[in-house]
């Protein structure tokens, strides 16, 4: 069955312009012989040997090529060669090799140097050897009864060919994607079904085709208003469709959508008496997120109208005092990572929940879901019951997962332009009483079209900030309206501006890679650098903003504000954890952000260099073996794995500080301090010496910061361009900063390069 969620509105398959452009070593116009690893097993291994040494191609590419050749006779080495570079992809987020795609720019699919390699007899680059190579001679290469099939079969390569292109896959991948497909159209094939919208809107009273309960409900919800409310459009086609995609940008009330959505699901379910709640759950890709995610759903029930929307149901008077008591317990405010809510089995890849032993549930709502791969989102399906509903929650225009695959990127590429059919708009300006622009209705609109929400008003960034004015900015995709040089000219239009929220810094270096620029900033937070120093701004509330800070602010808060060493920490407690919260609250005042790991650029750099210099300002303590591999008093310490039994989540920040030991006075140990969500027990300390898997977080990667939000974010662009350096990162890195914005280049032009790459991984996600 060919299962396509977006008919032929589906873009050309394109190389992977998070790549380096590297010069090929000799031109394709030159090459006048093809190159033997084309025709030869034993020079393409050859040549394959030569790319893993110089870190091209991963081991693991290699051990794959020589597996099949050792598994199988006469395997035509442009079908090894594809394998090769398949198995590579994956490791740069790509679900497939696109074989066109690959001929037109062939230096786009190894992990090649930025800019270039200086190593003695480099191995030829995929330009040369790919030179004198067409498409049809390549895609009539990829046939071999043991290896490759184009579908279902047991062959470990699947080939997918269409009019102007060939993807290979690794089986498993070409699988992940077929149940992912299935899954998405049969529940949207459910919603089509079903035109009042899905079993819950059965419950309107009268008329089918007016669910009045669904519009009182909606109203009871959100406040009326003069203008389109997307919110209240994203939870009326949510309560319709079993599978929903609600995505918004930050500040645009995702988290407050949900929250509403999740009680009108149990309004409309609870209307009847004696109805049971939806067992609803709440998951998160990683523990970071869900700890916030369970931190904002918390406040946000609280303020639901419990009793106006219980008054909606028929014989509301008649029911007892406990209806309003039953829709709020029945509102889950409980977040669990997706692993946890999967059961992940230690040391496999599978789960203990799957198509077999589906997931206890009526909805499942997924927040972040930008983050999750195609393998997990493959998983998640699969483990739902065939009448469960799934809610999508994230901002399509973040950074897709590490691993393969961006999913809901993918699903919401159409999103912008929303393409509801005439039918959905009607349906909308009915229940909404606010009728959709013309120009997001669509008569050929798809399915998936229908189920997918954007939210598009930022309650975080008004047209006064710099933020929002850069974030839309780098956001706008390159078009024949919007090519490079107007891109740059917007971007830069908005950092010359004068915005007070926002600074652009450009640094100099002297020989000693030392820039006093960069140094005061992460001490201070540069004040003087923003309009009248940061002085007089206020939030929607009306609450003054304090001014930028850098980490000098949390370090002189652990020294100004700690306790009296006289007090016992084992007797004191509440003292003690009301110090770590200031300490903490403090230190999420200011973030330094980077794109890269390694190198003087990269967190490994920066981390000890921040480090010495925050010591000469004496504000740590501690030799450099200590600053760079031990534990000290004042160190920010980042959790990078999931620690079921010290109740620590990857992505959770903890603060290092001195506490006296009840043993020997006069002297003090360290704990790490991390904050929780429960009131009882706001602050874990944590002994340094069971933290394993931590590092030193002056300096966070953009990846490891999604999810969170500071006060004021440094976002810091390295020297040299990058294929990690693309339009999502800086979008990713920017939206990280809640009231202040220093956006820095080492190197003038390194933005320029930025903005205008484009995450452009190769899926079959929208089309089969």
């Amino acid at each position: 069955m060919n299962l396509d969620l977006f008919a032929d509105d589906a873009p050309p398959a394109a190389p992977d312009s998070t790549a380096p452009v590297t010069p090929p070593t000799e031109s394709a116009a030159s090459a006048a012989q093809p190159h033997p690893a084309l025709s030869d097993t034993a020079a393409l291994l050859l040549l394959c040997e030569r790319w893993v040494s110089r870190g091209w191609l991963r081991d693991l590419d290699l051990a794959l090529v020589r597996f099949l050749d050792r598994e199988t006779q006469n395997a035509p080495p442009l079908l090894l060669l594809g394998a090769a570079l398949a198995s590579h992809q994956l490791g740069r987020g790509h679900v497939c090799l696109d074989i066109a795609a690959t001929l037109e720019a062939p230096d786009f699919a190894l992990s090649l140097p930025p800019e270039g390699d200086d190593l003695n007899d480099p191995p030829p680059l995929p330009s040369h050897v790919l030179a004198t190579l067409t498409l049809p001679e390549w895609q009539a290469a990829l046939s071999h009864p043991m290896l490759i099939s184009d579908g279902p079969g047991n062959t470990p390569l699947v080939v997918s060919h269409s009019d102007n292109t060939s993807k290979l896959y690794l089986r498993r991948y070409w699988q992940f994607e077929q149940t992912l497909h299935h899954e998405i159209a049969a529940r949207l094939a459910t919603a089509e079904l079903d035109k009042t919208g899905g079993r819950e809107l059965q419950l309107a009273k009268g008329d089918d085709s007016h669910p009045q309960i669904l519009k009182d409900a909606l109203d009871t919800l959100f406040p009326a208003s003069n203008k389109i409310d997307w919110q209240k459009n994203a939870c009326a086609l949510a309560a319709r469709s079993p599978f929903a995609i609600i995505t918004g940008g930050p500040g645009t009330g995702k988290t407050t959508t949900v929250v509403r959505l999740l009680a009108l699901l149990q309004t409309l379910q609870l209307a009847e008496p004696n109805a049971h709640p939806l067992r609803i759950r709440l998951a998160a890709p990683t523990g970071k997120a869900a700890a916030r995610l369970n931190e904002s759903i918390a406040g946000q029930v609280a303020k639901l109208p419990f009793s106006g929307l219980v008054n909606l149901w028929e014989g509301a008077s008649a029911r007892d005092d406990s209806s309003t008591q039953q829709l709020q317990a029945a509102i889950p405010t409980e977040v669990t990572t997706l692993h946890r809510l999967l059961g992940a089995r230690a040391d496999t890849r599978h789960f203990r929940h799957n198509a077999a032993n589906p997931l206890a549930l009526d909805v499942l709502v997924v927040d972040e879901a930008s983050m999750v791969d195609i393998e997990m989102m493959t998983a998640l399906l699969s483990a739902l019951p065939a009448s469960a509903k799934l809610v999508l929650l994230g901002d399509k225009d973040q950074l897709a997962s590490v691993e393969a695959g961006a999913v809901l990127g993918d699903l919401c590429r159409r999103a912008d332009a929303a393409h509801y059919t005439p039918a959905t708009a009607q349906w909308l300006a009915e229940l909404t009483d606010h009728p959709l622009p013309d120009e997001l209705i669509d008569p050929t609109g798809q399915p998936l079209d229908q189920a997918i929400t954007m939210l598009r008003v930022s309650h975080r960034f008004t047209e006064t900030s710099g933020i929002g004015q850069l974030a839309q900015a780098i956001n706008q995709p390159l078009s024949e309206a919007m090519r490079e040089r107007d891109k740059h000219q917007a971007v830069h239009g908005v950092l010359n501006n004068g915005y007070a929220d926002l600074h652009h810094l450009v640094l100099k270096q002297d020989a000693q890679n030392e820039d006093i620029a960069l140094e005061r900033l992460v001490i201070t937070g540069s004040p003087e650098r923003f309009p009248n120093a940061g002085e007089g701004r206020t939030d929607f509330k009306g609450e003054p903003i304090a001014p930028p800070t850098g980490y000098q602010h949390y370090l002189n808060t652990l020294a100004s504000e700690r306790p009296d060493t006289s007090l016992s920490f084992e007797e004191n407690g509440d003292v003690y954890d009301a110090w770590a919260k200031q300490v903490l609250n403090a230190y999420s005042r200011f973030q330094l952000l980077c794109a890269l790991r390694k190198g003087p650029w990269g967190v490994e750099g920066l981390n000890l260099r921040i480090a010495k210099t925050l010591r000469r300002e004496k504000l740590l303590f501690g030799n450099d073996h200590t600053l760079e591999k031990g534990w000290f008093e004042g160190r920010p310490v980042l959790v990078t794995q999931n620690d079921y039994g010290l109740k620590l989540m990857n992505g959770d920040i903890g603060i290092t500080m001195a506490v006296p030991d009840q043993r020997t006075p006069g002297r003090a140990l360290l704990r790490v301090a991390f904050p929780t969500s429960d009131p009882e027990n706001p602050i874990h300390w944590v002994l340094p010496s069971r933290l394993h898997a931590v590092e030193t977080v002056f300096a966070m990667t953009v990846h490891k910061s999604q999810g969170s939000e500071f006060q004021h974010t440094a976002l810091l662009l390295p020297q040299t361009p990058n294929p990690i350096l693309t339009r999502e990162l800086v979008y990713t890195g920017i939206t990280r900063a809640r009231d202040w914005l220093t956006l820095i280049e080492a190197k003038r032009g390194i933005l320029n390069d930025a903005v205008t790459r484009e995450v452009m991984r190769v899926s079959g996600t929208g089309r089969s």
